[in-house]
């Protein structure tokens, strides 16, 4: 009689509580799920110089904070930028005066408009230019308009230096116009020499509210954890710059990145014990 009323427990429990357990687990499913947001395949050009509308992409940053030792140059018949067979083009190269020129494209605009994803999986697969003086990236910015800088995050999921064939470095920043409460950490990540201009890699971030994890070839490799001021969305930018404090007498002229895609998906911000990391397997 015992194991009789046991089982009938059991059978109530389930019956009682079946459903809510299917319902928890489709919320957590649901938290978890990437829903994509951007999809860039660069199967057309589709840049303007700094308003986006029928444009997905501007050609500057929209806090108008250019850097580097080449100037980033507007889109156009003899700007730097150019699709091949399905792939981003950006070249960096001399001006008749010796001046340098590249490009950058950014996700938004100065007015805030863009596309982006507080929470989710943001990814670029790209092939480095070769030679020293190179200082390409694929890096994150908050989504708001231009005029509100302070306590900004700024996700730098690859800079590769040129004379470092070896090696790359991600970022977490959070700038602030008070000096003192600037913070972050940077990582080295080894790679094989000569690997990321030998051919196209994946660089990839993924943010929940209590981690940054960054990825290589879809395999984490470091964490940082998310600083309270990640409260916004973040959009993509990748760009070819020239420099950093290194040398560019022996800068190869031209030098191209190749930009095959750049993907962001978007997710809820997850249950306690957080989301699967990256892209389902």
């Amino acid at each position: 009689m015992a194991a009789l009323l046991k089982m009938s427990s059991a059978a109530f429990l389930l019956a009682a509580f079946g459903s809510q357990q299917i319902i928890w687990a489709q919320a957590r499913s649901d938290s978890c799920a990437l829903r994509p947001v951007l999809l860039e395949e660069f199967d057309t050009l589709s840049i303007a110089a700094r308003t986006l509308g029928p444009a997905r992409w501007t050609a500057h940053t929209p806090w108008n904070g250019d850097f580097g030792d080449a100037q980033f140059m507007d889109p156009g018949p003899q700007g730097p930028f150019q699709i091949e067979n399905g792939v981003l083009v950006i070249t960096a190269s001399k001006t008749p005066d010796g001046k340098w020129k590249s490009g950058l494209i950014a996700g938004a605009d100065a007015s805030g408009a863009g596309v982006g994803a507080q929470y989710g999986y943001f990814e670029v697969r790209m092939k480095m230019p070769p030679g020293p003086g190179t200082w390409p990236a694929f890096w994150l910015a908050p989504l708001k308009p231009a005029n509100s800088s302070d306590g900004d995050v700024e996700i730098d999921v690859i800079e590769y230096y040129g004379q470092f064939t070896a090696a790359f470095q991600s970022v977490v920043h959070v700038w602030y116009k008070d000096i003192t409460r600037k913070r972050g950490q940077a990582k080295v990540i080894d790679v094989k020499d000569g690997a990321l201009v030998a051919d196209f890699h994946t660089f990839g971030v993924d943010i929940s509210p209590s981690k940054i994890t960054f990825l290589l070839d879809r395999n984490e490799v470091w964490s940082y954890p998310s600083p309270p001021e990640l409260n916004s969305k973040m959009y993509p930018l990748v760009n070819l710059a020239l420099g950093s404090g290194w040398p560019i007498d022996k800068t190869p002229n031209p030098s191209k990145l190749y930009v095959d895609y750049v993907h962001v998906y978007e997710r809820g911000s997850g249950p306690p014990e957080g989301c699967p990391v990256g892209l389902p397997r």
